[in-house]
C-alpha cells in the first residue's frame, strides 16, 4: 500500500497549526486571527479525509476543491500576522512553505482527476 502523501502532509501541517494557535493565544495572546488560521489550517486535511470516502469523482473534486479554498485561505492568514508582527520571518516563511507544497498537491490532485471525468475535445 503506497503512502497518501497530501493526507499526511496535511494531518501533519495541522499538528503545525494547532501548536502556533497555542502559542499565539497563549504567548501572544492573540485570539481573533489566530482562531481563523486554526480553522481554516486544520480545515485542509479534514477535506481531504472527506474526499478519501467521496461518493463520485465530482464529489471527490468538490471535496479537495474546499480544502484547496481552505489551503489558499490559510496562507492569507499566515501573511496577515506576519504583517502585524505576531509571526517572524523565519515562523512565517516556514509555514506557508507548507501551505503552498500542500497548495500545490491539492491543485495537481484536482487537475489530474479532472483530466479523467472530462473528454478531452478533438
Amino acid at each position: 500500500m503506497r503512502d497518501n502523501i497530501v493526507k499526511t502532509k496535511s494531518f501533519d501541517f495541522a499538528i503545525q497549526i494547532v501548536r502556533l494557535y497555542q502559542y499565539l493565544s497563549h504567548d501572544k495572546k492573540e485570539y481573533t486571527l489566530s482562531k481563523q488560521l486554526l480553522r481554516s489550517g486544520t480545515s485542509i486535511g479534514a477535506m481531504v479525509r472527506e474526499a478519501e470516502h467521496a461518493e463520485s469523482k465530482l464529489d471527490f473534486i468538490h471535496k479537495f476543491a474546499i480544502a484547496q479554498k481552505e489551503a489558499n485561505e490559510t496562507i492569507y492568514w499566515l501573511e496577515l500576522l506576519k504583517a502585524t508582527d505576531y509571526l517572524n520571518e523565519k515562523e512565517y516563511e516556514n509555514m506557508v512553505n507548507d501551505a503552498t507544497s500542500i497548495l500545490k498537491l491539492i491543485t495537481s490532485i484536482i487537475k489530474t482527476t479532472k483530466s479523467q471525468i472530462i473528454p478531452k475535445k478533438q
